[in-house]
């Protein structure tokens, strides 16, 4: 019977696993794709989308998606007559207490590095940005190195040289490519009339004449036709990888040293509401709130940003997912999946080059992908499994009145032990009261005198 369960539980591991990469494959694949598409397609209405609000959007769906599935794992536990505004509560308390403060750190990193991340797909092709975001195993190996002590062995650290070779090889510029970039913007001449602008109209019909000065013709123009700075995008990627690599070394470090287990979805509810408030008030508010009082919220929205935007909150969740059930070679299988498919994608969908060093490149970095793998299986469970006190056997200290074995209450013959004067409130005999006796001990059952009371009255000498 137990070799039965422990097959059917190494069976659903193997099924999760194995439906983790595959989720995990396509929401990389898809997320940069539809990212990169929605930079550089022709803008809805004739403005682009604030990315600082697409970053919130994601947060609120990311809370709407984790709050929906914790709320069902309340809803399991409780009777079925507890009313909807008691699981709330509950759910409210399980978040906002103990160490969730600690996860508003995390929570910051990941919504800088999601703003990141669409500045650097605005900037690099899909398969070049897909290629050099890998530079988030370097950095998760050094920061795992300085929190968990964990030892990077030599052969690792041969695997991440080659890692930041094949990043080098990918980010070397194509030079047809971007010498066409810097011809145009190098002899990029602005309208000084009407006819001439009629003219830099013809085969563009999604300009929009902003005003008469050369900043509006200038961003009407970089609007419909952006250019691809390599620099920003590369600089973007790093600091994405930083960001991130950062935060999920950090989500482990508070999982580990939690003192009770704390269900994964509670987690995520917890991610997604210290997030929202860096992405409303630092990123909308601050940052661009004079561009929402202008044109609104959803100026630039159309199925393929909101398409982006659910995708990547699935993607965070999946995340914390494979952080906390430690599915780490799943995710790199998925990641050196995703690599593949992007850039076949990319030379399909936009027209990208291969070039030997893109290939030579990418080719490192998929062989550092497969074969970097984490120092322990299973940490989580492992620092779990050590923190956990050995179990307490009741029944040791539970004797039948028949055997012969000494109570452990009782002292055994080599101790010594000291026994105080008699007294009527220290003697078995004294007081008979409701609290049961000790066990082991044949309750004596205290005699009263035949006025009542419990001592003789003895009369006084006159």
């Amino acid at each position: 019977m137990g070799e039965a369960a422990a097959r059917r539980s190494a069976g659903l591991g193997t099924t999760m696993k194995n439906a983790s990469w595959v989720l995990l494959t396509a929401q990389y694949t898809a997320f940069v794709l539809l990212s990169h598409y929605s930079r550089v397609m022709a803008p809805a209405g004739g403005r682009r989308y604030l990315t600082s609000t697409a970053v919130f959007f994601n947060e609120v769906a990311k809370l709407a998606i984790s709050l929906t599935i914790a709320l069902y794992e309340v809803s399991k536990t409780a009777p079925p007559s507890v009313p909807a505004t008691s699981l709330f509560f509950s759910l409210t308390s399980a978040v906002f207490s103990g160490d969730s403060w600690k996860l508003a750190i995390p929570a910051c990193l990941y919504t800088i590095a999601n703003s990141l991340q669409y500045i650097a797909l605005s900037n690099l092709q899909a398969a070049t940005f897909q290629v050099s975001y890998q530079l988030k195993l370097l950095v998760t190996a050094i920061f795992s190195l300085f929190v968990f002590r964990r030892s990077i062995s030599l052969r690792k650290w041969g695997l991440l040289v080659l890692l930041v070779i094949g990043v080098a090889l990918v980010q070397i510029p194509n030079g047809s490519v971007d010498e066409a970039h810097f011809d145009e913007a190098a002899h990029l001449s602005f309208p000084r009339s009407l006819e001439e602008w009629k003219a830099a109209k013809l085969g563009r019909e999604n300009l929009h004449k902003r005003s008469a000065t050369y900043e509006g013709i200038e961003e009407d123009i970089l609007t419909a036709n952006p250019r691809l700075n390599g620099t920003i995008g590369l600089l973007a990627t790093v600091g994405a990888c930083v960001a991130s690599g950062l935060a999920g070394v950090y989500f482990e470090k508070v999982i580990q040293d939690s003192a009770k287990a704390t269900s994964l979805w509670v987690r995520n509810v917890q991610l997604a509401v210290y997030s929202i408030f860096p992405a409303l008030f630092i990123g909308v508010v601050f940052l661009d709130g004079e561009k929402v009082a202008a044109n609104g919220f959803f100026d630039g929205y159309n199925w393929v940003v909101w398409s982006t935007v659910i995708i990547q909150a699935l993607g965070g969740i999946a995340t914390s997912f494979c952080i906390g059930y430690a599915y780490r070679d799943a995710k790199n299988i998925a990641t050196a999946a995703s690599i593949v498919l992007t850039t076949l994608a990319s030379t399909w969908l936009f027209e990208f080059e291969l070039t030997a060093n893109f290939l030579l490149g990418s080719f490192a970095v998929l062989v550092t992908t497969c074969l970097c793998e984490e120092s322990s299986a299973n940490p989580v469970k492992a620092q779990r499994q050590t923190l956990r006190p050995p179990p307490i056997r009741v029944d040791r200290y539970e004797k039948d009145n028949k055997s012969g074995e000494a109570s452990p209450a009782s002292p055994s013959p080599n101790e010594i032990s000291i026994k105080l004067p008699g007294t009527p409130f220290l003697s078995d005999a004294g007081l008979s009261t409701s609290r049961p006796t000790s066990p082991g001990h044949v309750r004596v059952s205290a005699g009263r005198t035949p006025s009542g009371g419990y001592f003789e009255k003895h009369p006084r000498d006159h």
